[in-house]
């Protein structure tokens, strides 16, 4: 079941760095038209959108080849998150 689901994470995480790169594209298209304030208000939403696509994109990525590689992984692992810890 870990495998299935680490899979899954690592289509999602996929899908999002598409749907990412075609928000690019389109604001490229929206670029070329005339200026107003509704072009200036889409770039302002798309950019955000961007960050949080990229964003939600790596995390799936990072847990998905975990869970793949290690077979589990906890939401509140800190290796989960790529954070290592010293025991000293």
């Amino acid at each position: 079941m870990n495998r299935v689901l680490a899979v899954l994470q690592l289509a999602l995480a996929v899908i999002l760095l598409v749907i990412a790169f075609a928000t690019v594209v389109n604001m490229i298209f929206i670029a070329f038209r005339p200026e107003s304030i509704s072009v200036v208000n889409v770039f302002v939403g798309q950019t955000v959108m961007l960050v949080c696509l990229f964003a939600f994109s790596r995390i799936m990525f990072r847990k998905g080849k975990v869970r793949l590689s290690s077979g589990q992984v906890d939401s509140d692992s800190d290796e989960s998150a790529g954070i290592e810890q010293n025991d000293s």
